[in-house]
């Protein structure tokens, strides 16, 4: 399987480690570490994390005492996962795993739908998570939000910026994003989900939905949220609101990331 080689230079720059860890607590990643705390068994169940990137989910699982194993096609981030230790680390691709069947109690897939263009290639990664897992196990997989280039352009100013405006119209017309000019900021070749998309892939994939929940939601852009965060009575404040908006589904979109839970369904019971 190869991934675009646009793909692989953005992410070969090194940036999704700083992404989510410099400059203080990361909305994203303080929310989806809740969310995985909720859906996900408890340790020391067997994780496997595909496209996990440079480890930053996988370290923190393995130090909550689950036995994690990270996959990923992008050699900088295999490199940077393996220097964390606690967990194992390969090369890999969401589409075609070398795991073996009902292998793992949950699998993540917090990267590889943004980048399979193609519908048929997010089915069949998900379908492949859905194989590894064991049955009644979980999987779990983040998406970029459709609506995400439409609240960066205006409510960060990219709006402004030549060509954005082309880009943001095709986003919410096909969730096709394409930084043709290699834009600093304006990220990579990528497909950005609307919530009932990603819920229709889940199901056809063989998955039985759970939920489709907003990340960050609408405060991934309010200012100052990182300072906030800093502050133990706002952040709580914030992961309270956010909790109680995230299951009306007329705010699913108003967020920078989405993510779909899902269990593989269980055996049918023998004659």
């Amino acid at each position: 399987m190869e991934v675009e080689p646009e793909i692989l230079a953005h992410y070969a720059e090194g940036r999704e480690q700083e992404r989510l860890t410099s400059g203080g607590l990361a909305l994203e990643f303080l929310r989806t570490q809740i969310l995985l705390r909720r859906y996900l068994p408890a340790p020391p169940a067997q994780v496997l994390d595909v496209g996990g990137g440079s480890g930053v989910y996988a370290s923190w699982l393995a130090g909550l005492g689950y036995q994690v194993h990270l996959v990923d096609p992008v050699p900088l981030h295999r490199e940077q996962a393996a220097r964390l230790g606690g967990f194992t680390v390969a090369a890999g691709d969401a589409r075609d795993l070398g795991q073996d069947d009902a292998s793992a109690d949950a699998v993540l897939l917090l990267g590889p739908l943004y980048h399979l263009t193609s519908r048929a290639d997010r089915l069949r990664a998900l379908a492949e998570a859905c194989r590894v897992a064991r049955p009644g196990g979980i999987v779990v997989a983040a998406a970029i939000s459709r609506y995400a280039s439409l609240l960066d352009g205006y409510l960060v100013g990219y709006v402004d910026r030549p060509g954005f405006a082309s880009l943001m119209r095709e986003d919410l017309r096909t969730g096709q994003h394409r930084n043709h000019d290699g834009e600093p900021g304006l990220f990579t070749t990528a497909y950005f989900h609307d919530r009932d998309g990603l819920a229709a892939e889940v199901t056809d994939a063989g998955l039985r939905l759970i939920a489709v929940l907003p990340v960050e939601g609408p405060l991934h852009w309010a200012p100052g949220i990182r300072d906030r965060l800093a502050q133990p009575g706002q952040r709580q404040l914030i992961l309270d609101c956010l909790a109680a908006l995230e299951q009306d589904p007329a705010m699913a979109g108003a967020t920078s990331h989405l993510l779909a839970i899902g269990t593989r369904p269980s055996l049918p019971p023998e004659d």
